[in-house]
């Protein structure tokens, strides 16, 4: 089966690979990014408008699944697309293989309209590259009717972890959870850091996973489910998710991002909001970013930047937010976007601003790949009880993030 699906794997980047060599005129550029339906109409409506005002053909390199081991086997063939969409968790592989361009002499100008996190996720040795397109954080939907019902107020704030832990208590009954706990390090990292830890130190050099504050969160995140019982089990939740669990009313909150927005406003029949997770200027919670790289190698780097400009420009920008499924990276698109959605659910949309005070980028190097893949595997053991953070741990295993560091 394993190679069945790598065969599949080679098969399609091969097609991706006879699509960029059918089209290799000097004003043609190629784009590749991932994207839902949604967002990809939007995108495709933006690359119509760009070739109509600039005669510059845009090839769009979609790809829905596997993207990041494509445009690995892309860059392998000496076939990288010109402009690439990347997140911030993969681009220092990139960077430390000198794949990508410094975009700082081209957009000196531009750094300033972005969240200064955000443009921090894409920045190495004062150097920039990728311009920000979204931010994104953590925050906690909750379910205001059982709110209510409980007597709690729903704009309620949350000051650090314990205080989750007590309220997700007095939210659990018979019939419903507190909260959700996920497996994915991309949820349990931002416990880590409210709580003063995280897996790795933020400059990315030292692992501190195995520090008093960091196992002293992720036990208490564990004891969510397996002490306290104000977290589903995985056997609780079955073939479900922890957002179908929210939105079949069997949550009363639910840790999330922003992504969520669009499929909760289609499927959630009662009163739902956020409110912040809990984080300070002492201790800040992470933040990622999506942004576009520029292929140090691009043929046509002239056109290509002027694509960037384009797809990062104010009014496209807006017109990706239009989806739902982003907070732009553009300060002013972004305060301008959650203003114009006050009258939708999130009603208090304006704490995926009023967060990024208190966020730094997700710590990553160039095999942070790698390490994510540790951090979830021993997570599995932590968050089913089989293990503790401190036997999982163990100095085998933070000898091997070292190696990585």
């Amino acid at each position: 089966m394993k190679k069945f699906l790598v065969i599949i794997l080679i098969f399609t980047a091969f097609v991706c690979i006879l699509n960029i060599k059918k089209y290799n005129t000097k004003d043609e550029i190629h784009f590749a990014s991932w994207g839902s339906q949604s967002e990809t109409k939007i995108l495709k409506e933006i690359i119509t408008d760009f070739e109509h005002e600039t005669n510059i053909k845009v090839d769009f390199i979609h790809i829905p699944q596997n993207y990041f081991q494509k445009i690995h086997l892309l860059f392998a063939s000496n076939l990288e697309p010109d402009v690439i969409f990347m997140n911030n968790h993969f681009i220092k592989m990139y960077i430390k293989a000198n794949l990508l361009e410094d975009l700082t002499p081209y957009f000196k100008n531009e750094k300033k309209l972005f969240y200064n996190e955000a443009v921090k996720c894409f920045e190495q040795d004062n150097k920039l590259y990728a311009i920000p397109r979204d931010i994104s954080n953590i925050v906690v939907y909750i379910n205001k009717d059982i709110f209510k019902r409980y007597g709690i107020n729903p704009k309620t704030e949350i000051k650090n972890i314990s205080e989750l832990k007590q309220l997700a208590q007095k939210l659990t009954t018979k019939n419903f959870y507190g909260i959700n706990t996920e497996e994915d390090p991309l949820f349990w990292l931002n416990f880590l850091a409210s709580n003063g830890g995280g897996a790795l130190s933020d400059d990315a050099k030292n692992v501190i996973i195995n520090q008093s504050k960091s196992i002293e969160a992720l036990n208490l995140y564990a004891d969510f489910s397996n002490k306290y019982h104000i977290s589903p089990t995985k056997a609780e939740i079955g073939s479900m998710t922890t957002a179908q669990m929210f939105i079949n009313k069997k949550l009363a909150m639910y840790m999330g991002g922003r992504w969520m927005v669009p499929k909760f406003r289609e499927l959630i029949d009662f009163d739902w909001d956020i409110i912040a997770f809990p984080s300070n200027e002492l201790n800040k919670t992470y933040i990622d970013s999506s942004g576009w790289a520029l292929a140090k190698n691009s043929k046509n780097k002239e056109n290509a930047i002027k694509f960037i400009r384009y797809i990062s420009s104010q009014k496209s920008i807006e017109k990706l937010a239009q989806s739902g499924l982003i907070i732009p990276a553009n300060k002013l698109s972004a305060e301008k976007y959650i203003s114009n959605e006050k009258n939708q659910k999130p009603f208090n949309g304006k704490i995926f601003l009023s967060s990024v005070k208190n966020s730094k980028p997700t710590p990553v190097n160039e095999n942070y790949e790698e390490i994510n893949a540790i951090l979830k595997e021993k997570s599995q053991s932590i968050l089913n009880g089989s293990m503790t953070t401190e036997t999982a741990f163990d100095e085998k295993t933070i000898k091997k993030i070292k190696s990585l560091l």
